[in-house]
């Protein structure tokens, strides 16, 4: 599949949207305890979200785009991250915090989440974070297989109980 890694733009709105209502709705799936949903649609507020947070210094939004002519182009994958500071509570200490990663399921086992997130990665280290750390739902196997080959350790695992 030939597609091409670039900053995400006001014109991914919509794509972002849907994506991360995707993401939203996988989460809840996995475990509707833990991972709230809200009511309504969701797709607006996440595009709206991802645009305005992609434009601060301390975030970065890549979105993956499927080649061909100007309107055969898609966005088929995002990854968010942002620069976080020490964090006592957590015992973190300054990172990079990948907060989405997503890639269409019609674009999955083609490279591109590996590149979404090496990019993601270089654009964090270029602002200053000396790590990076992401948090990935338990029961979503084959994101921490990923995660692993990519060079990523478990650090935490995060436990619930429901009262």
């Amino acid at each position: 599949m030939d597609f091409s890694i670039r900053a995400a733009r006001d014109e991914d709105r919509a794509d972002l949207g849907r994506m991360g209502a995707a993401l939203v709705r996988l989460h809840h799936a996995f475990d509707s305890k833990r991972f709230f949903m809200r009511e309504g649609p969701i797709e607006e507020g996440y595009g709206n979200w991802l645009v305005k947070t992609s434009k601060s210094e301390r975030s970065v939004v890549v979105v993956a785009e499927r080649a061909g002519p100007p309107q055969e182009r898609r966005v088929i994958g995002y990854a968010w991250g942002t620069l976080e500071d020490r964090d006592w509570m957590t015992l973190r200490d300054a990172a990079g915090m990948l907060q989405d990663i997503y890639v269409d399921e019609t674009a999955r086992r083609s490279g591109v989440a590996r590149k979404l997130l090496e990019e993601l990665i270089a654009r964090l280290k270029d602002k200053g974070a000396p790590r990076v750390v992401l948090m990935t739902a338990a029961k979503n196997e084959g994101a921490q297989r990923f995660f692993d080959s990519m060079g990523f350790r478990p650090t935490m695992i995060e436990m619930t109980i429901e009262l």
